[in-house]
């Protein structure tokens, strides 16, 4: 069975962001003080956030080792999605700092007017293009090598550009217009993307950490049943993640009077299975031809029987 570790590879990936999302948040926060803007400097606070998950995912995806080991003999991959939970985390409390303190810029509304210049302006141009840049490098690499952490650190990247542009707008309008409401008012929906990035995160990541079925377990039976010598099988269960690494359980009733013609019936599944979905440790309970039964997975009660009985 074939182990992917793309260990190194997602290192090298949230190494190169972890420069870019410190080179973004000092660039925010500068301007952000220079300008006395609150929605720029809550902008600043959630590229705190990137660059504290990159170091969380650095973390995890030391821990999240695929290979087994004696006290994890089905791999360490949960580490990873640990991890991607952790950065919905760091966006909840983003989205409390952000909504704090607008609601307290709208409570005591003595603060300092906020001023913004063109070459200010082009900055936060800048900064938008750099999260444009980690955002669909960190998806693609992502989504190539099958990492959750990566993904997930894509979205909330994603939210980074909204953000990033909502910000923008409401400055233009202060720079054209003096505008001042606006940098309040665009720190409510910036709360809100920040939110949806983090539940979009959970969505993703909870299925794995719960055993959410992989595969629908007609599709594994109709795949098992094109094998010369099953039977039927039943009793299937998966869990995992698809070209990632997946686990499937299933009993298999086979035509074979011997152990040594079984087990070729078997192997011939378990290969047929890997080709279909990628990396997958397989086990299979074998029964003799005359046990019965129509349970293909779990959703049900009915048992099996020899026949006879």
């Amino acid at each position: 069975m074939a182990i992917s570790d793309n260990r190194a590879e997602v290192r090298r990936v949230l190494l190169i962001t972890l420069f870019l999302n410190l080179f973004v948040m000092a660039l925010k926060a500068a301007v952000g003080w220079a300008t006395g803007s609150l929605s720029l400097l809550a902008d600043a606070l959630h590229s705190i956030t990137d660059s504290a998950n990159n170091v969380l995912g650095l973390f995890t995806s030391r821990l999240s080792s695929p290979y087994p080991d004696r006290d994890h003999p089905y791999g360490h991959h949960k580490f990873e999605a640990v991890g991607a939970l952790g950065i919905a985390a760091f966006l909840g409390i983003a989205c409390f700092e952000i909504l704090q303190s607008a609601i307290e810029r709208i409570l005591n509304p003595g603060h300092s007017l906020v001023t913004i210049s063109a070459s200010e302006l082009w900055l936060l141009l800048l900064v938008l293009g750099i999260n444009i840049f980690v955002t669909f490098y960190e998806r693609r690499v992502g989504h190539r090598i099958g990492s959750t952490i990566l993904i997930a650190d894509a979205y909330h990247t994603m939210s980074d550009i909204w953000v990033t542009i909502s910000v923008l707008i409401g400055l233009v309008g202060i720079w054209l217009w003096n505008l001042q409401w606006l940098d309040v008012i665009l720190a409510f929906p910036v709360a809100v993307m920040v939110f949806w990035s983090g539940w979009q995160v959970i969505q993703a990541n909870l299925p794995w950490l719960v055993d959410q079925m992989a595969v629908a377990p007609e599709s594994i039976h109709a795949l098992a049943m094109e094998v010369p010598g099953v039977v039927n099988c039943h009793n299937i269960a998966s869990r995992g993640v698809v070209g990632r690494q997946m686990f499937i359980e299933m009993h298999l009733i086979v035509n074979a009077t011997d152990v040594e013609t079984a087990h070729r019936i078997t192997e011939e599944v378990e290969t047929r299975l890997e080709e279909r979905y990628g990396p997958v440790r397989v086990t299979i309970h074998v029964e003799p031809p005359a046990y019965i039964s129509d349970q293909i997975s779990y959703e049900s009660e009915a048992g099996g029987k020899l026949q006879g009985e």
